[in-house]
């Protein structure tokens, strides 16, 4: 009956020792079937009778030697030019390897990398929840993070630090000069504004203000009592001062508790008008250009580009547990989240649409300049060793199935006769 022999573990993708192994073995095997056939046939010829059971064993054999060495020729063709014979379609992958890897790169493109096939096999493969889930895992999310840690830290080694702090101050550079400080800043201070954050900045500089008097009331005193004229008493100037800073620290504490204190209100009016003036002051406009041009003259840029570039490589190679921490996160986030996993599906699904609908001609291409490209003997030879051991089996399988036919053959002319 036929055979077929299952390879070890690993003997697809073993060494090529491993394959050579399996492929010598597969032959003597093979050889070996035959040339107990031979042996049979060479027997039962000698002996010289043609009938009886005789008869049948010489027929079976002499079938089997066919079988046999028709598989062996057609298992040889493919791979080398049997007995070294330029025979016609024989050594079939070295001669015909080009045509083989055109039809392989067309096979892909039409039957693997269509759309919709692609687009159903991503649909039903959840490869969101599948990420979420191993990046959940802290130890897949350390390694990953590992893998990114080193991979931007050798790129940041490998590049000259001069050139990199140079394009950064270049790249600042033109962000600053590009930018108009005044109408951002009135736009800056417009939002500040409408979010109430310069009353808050404002009830801080109160509050700090107040905090700073009472702590320096003595020192404060000492420096008004000196400067006060010295025919004045001491206890006059004494009861002036507290006065003085009372009634300060009265008013302080009456407008940071009132919010609708006129002070406030002057000061939403100065603000306003100081927005006003940004967008349409042109002096004002031209002062601080100058001053943009005065700040970029001082050579600040390049020591903030540098020191930017060396918070980033430290930051490279201190940041891994919060990378990691954070891939991990964002793995729960992804599996715990219904909507967030099927937004994420979508995104996977119409990306492999994508480059299936346009890159699949350039895939099959891929495939077909690859194999182009392989030697033809090399080809024929890793092939061998990678199919060879089933191959042998084709024989041995030649060899029984050609004896069996031969066996009914004869029996079939025994019942005629």
């Amino acid at each position: 009956m036929p055979m077929s022999m299952p390879l070890s573990p690993g003997a697809a993708l073993g060494s090529d020792a491993e394959r050579a192994r399996l492929l010598a073995a597969g032959k003597r095997r093979a050889t070996g079937v035959l040339g107990l056939m031979a042996a049979v046939f060479v027997a039962a010829v000698v002996l010289g009778e043609d009938r009886g059971l005789l008869g049948f064993v010489r027929a079976g054999a002499e079938a089997s030697l066919v079988g046999g060495l028709a598989d062996w020729f057609a298992v040889t063709a493919l791979f080398r030019h049997p007995l070294g014979l330029p025979i016609p379609h024989t050594a079939v992958i070295p001669e015909r390897k080009d045509q083989f890897g055109r039809t392989l790169g067309r096979f892909v493109q039409e039957n693997l990398l269509t759309p919709a096939l692609i687009t159903d096999r991503v649909r039903h493969a959840r490869i969101a929840a599948r990420v979420g889930d191993w990046l959940a895992d802290e130890g897949h999310a350390a390694a990953v993070a590992g893998y990114i840690a080193d991979a931007a830290h050798t790129l940041a080694g490998v590049v000259e630090e001069d050139d990199v702090e140079r394009l950064i101050e270049e790249g600042l550079r033109r962000a600053v000069d590009r930018v108009d400080l005044g109408p951002l800043a009135a736009r800056a201070l417009t939002a500040v504004m409408t979010a109430g954050y310069h009353q808050e900045a404002f009830d801080a500089v109160l509050r700090g203000t107040a905090r700073f008097l009472d702590e320096h009331r003595t020192d404060l005193q000492g420096r008004f009592l000196a400067e006060s004229p010295w025919w004045r008493p001491g206890a006059l100037d004494r009861r002036i001062f507290t006065s003085l800073l009372e009634g300060t620290l009265h008013l302080l504490d009456e407008v940071a508790a009132d919010p609708e204190h006129p002070l406030r209100a002057e000061i939403d009016k100065r603000l306003a008008g100081l927005v006003t003036k940004l967008e349409t002051s042109k002096p004002l406009r031209a002062r601080i250009a100058r001053a943009k041009d005065e700040l970029l003259a001082q050579g600040q840029l390049p020591k903030l580009a540098a020191w930017l570039w060396h918070d980033l490589r430290s930051a490279l190679a201190d940041q891994r547990v919060r990378l990691a921490r954070g891939l991990a996160a964002a793995g729960r986030r992804l599996s715990g989240d219904p909507v967030l996993l099927e937004r994420a599906d979508q995104l996977v699904e119409t990306v492999a649409t994508y480059v299936a609908d346009h890159f699949h001609g350039e895939i099959g291409g891929l495939v077909d300049t690859a194999i182009s490209r392989w030697d033809g003997e090399e080809t024929a030879r890793r092939l061998e060793l990678l199919l060879g051991p089933d191959l042998q089996f084709i024989r041995i399988n030649g060899t029984v199935v050609g004896g069996l036919a031969g066996l009914g053959i004869h029996a079939v002319e025994v019942l005629l006769r």
